[in-house]
C-alpha cells in the first residue's frame, strides 16, 4: 500500500495508460494498445538465472472507475517458459491523496517453473514494488526535494 499525492481520477487514468505502463514495469521495452483493447508488451526480465524477453497482452478487468482494477499480464519467454501476474488495485481518498493498496499474484511454467516458489513470490513481490514506485513516481512528478537534490 502507498499514498499517491493525486486525486483518485488521476492515478486511475494513469494506470489505464499504456506510456505509463512502459515507463513503470520493470524491464518493458514497448507497451502498446488500450484498456479496452489490452496492452501488447514486450518485457525483457532476469528471474534468479534465466533472463528472457516476454512477449505478451496486459489486460484490465473487474474496472470500477475511479475505485479499482486488476491487471493482468501473461507473457511468454520462448525455452524460458511462461509467466502470468495480476495485481488488483484499489483506490480510497486520503486527506493527503489517494491511497491504492495493490494484492500481486504469480504463476510461471516452464524453465522458470524449476526456480521454486520462494523465487518467483519474492520476485513477484519485488516486481510490484517497483513498478508501484515508479508509478507514484511518474503520477506525482518531481518532487522538491529530488530537485535541490540534483541541484
Amino acid at each position: 500500500m502507498r499514498v499517491i499525492r493525486a486525486d483518485k481520477a488521476s492515478v486511475f487514468q494513469a494506470l489505464l495508460s499504456a506510456d505509463t505502463l512502459k515507463d513503470c514495469v520493470p524491464g518493458a521495452q514497448e507497451v502498446t494498445g488500450t484498456p479496452e483493447e489490452g496492452f501488447n508488451a514486450v518485457v525483457v526480465q532476469k528471474v534468479g538465472p534465466v533472463k528472457a524477453t516476454f512477449k505478451g497482452v496486459v489486460t484490465v478487468s473487474d474496472l470500477v472507475e475511479n475505485e479499482a482494477l486488476t491487471l493482468t499480464g501473461e507473457g511468454k519467454g520462448g525455452a524460458a517458459g511462461f509467466a502470468k501476474g495480476s495485481a488488483s488495485v484499489t483506490l480510497n481518498e486520503v486527506p493527503e491523496g489517494t491511497e491504492l493498496s495493490y494484492v500481486v499474484e504469480a504463476k510461471i511454467g516452464g524453465k522458470l517453473a524449476q526456480l521454486g516458489s520462494r523465487i518467483i513470490d519474492g520476485f513477484a513481490k519485488k516486481m510490484a514494488d517497483q513498478f508501484f514506485t515508479r508509478f507514484q513516481e511518474k503520477v506525482e512528478g518531481p518532487s522538491d526535494d529530488s530537485e535541490e537534490a540534483a541541484g
